[in-house]
């Protein structure tokens, strides 16, 4: 586990905004079901990640490296050890060092996909199950999946896609003026981390502080038939399949109105929510970039009755 100090804070990164309120709603329910982020190397990804462990105490960062077999992610049982005993002997894996924390796996287009099916089961079940020779463990496994990658070195299967309840995708700073800020924060930081945290004591601790307050308002929100009919439509006209994409969209505008302060659920809680939920569930176009899949969502959301505010 990861829990350095003078981590990098959190509400000192510079932009990626959308990012960031992922990370955030997935700590606000953590039943949300992780992020994955997509994007060019050197976009803050992993710092961001780590810096999210030290905005929030209780959290810690568990890596899990691209060569991670599978004992090694669920754990292993030790048959000889049930058979001459008579009893089960469990060594822990990664799942079960990350129950409670963070999860983060940089690369995760190069895992293995039977390792994701894996991790996505865990995250979705809150429990991992191990089973060997007719001998099988169980015990929780709830964490905050967080996955990273680099498009160009390849992509998730659309089954694995549509697994992560949000998903960004990020790119360096185009702004002077923010990408100048970049390089003079982090140069103050290496030069001495404990006075550059120390800088933003303040706003780390108001933010932790709208975490908790968001945690204890999110199951006081209703859901209007409304909001619950917008979703339908915007899956429907989607053609998405299943309803995961529809729960997910709800759920994530729940928690962006309790992050937000408000007691119920808009139509723009609706329409941010659906720009984290449902871009990697679309499908894309041949040579479609980022914007064209942003262009085509806005449109459907107009067509089932989103207008723009």
């Amino acid at each position: 586990m990861e829990h350095i100090d003078h981590q990098y804070p959190f509400t000192a990164i510079v932009g990626q905004s959308r990012m960031k309120l992922a990370l955030i709603l997935n700590v606000v329910n953590p039943k949300l079901g992780g992020v994955l982020i997509r994007g060019e190397k050197g976009t803050a990804k992993s710092t961001t990640v780590r810096a999210l462990s030290g905005l929030v105490p209780e959290l810690n960062v568990v890596n899990l490296p691209v060569s991670a077999t599978e004992d090694r992610v669920v754990g292993a049982l030790d048959i000889e050890h049930a058979i001459k005993k008579g009893e089960k002997k469990f060594e822990p894996g990664l799942l079960a060092a990350a129950h409670g924390h963070i999860l983060y796996v940089d690369e995760i287009n190069l895992l293995d996909d039977h390792i994701v099916d894996v991790l996505l089961d865990a995250a979705a079940m809150g429990v991992n199950t191990v089973e060997r020779e007719g001998i099988s463990y169980s015990h929780p496994s709830r964490f905050l999946l967080v996955g990273t990658m680099n498009p160009e070195e390849g992509d998730l299967r659309p089954q694995l896609l549509d697994r992560f309840a949000l998903s960004v995708e990020i790119g360096g700073e185009r702004n002077v003026q923010e990408r100048t800020l970049v390089i003079r924060r982090r140069l103050e930081y290496e030069r001495d981390p404990a006075s550059f945290a120390a800088r933003y004591e303040t706003e780390q601790k108001r933010a932790l502080n709208q975490i908790l307050q968001a945690r204890e308002r999110l199951d006081h929100i209703p859901i209007s038939n409304d909001m619950l009919e917008l979703a339908a439509k915007i899956g429907i006209a989607l053609e998405v399949e299943g309803h995961r994409s529809d729960i997910t969209l709800i759920k994530t505008a729940v928690a962006l109105a309790a992050w937000q302060g408000k007691e119920t659920v808009s139509l723009d809680h609706m329409q941010e929510a659906a720009h984290l939920v449902l871009p990697h569930r679309m499908r894309r176009q041949p040579f479609e970039d980022t914007g064209g899949i942003e262009q085509r969502l806005q449109t459907i959301l107009t067509s089932v009755g989103w207008v723009p505010s």
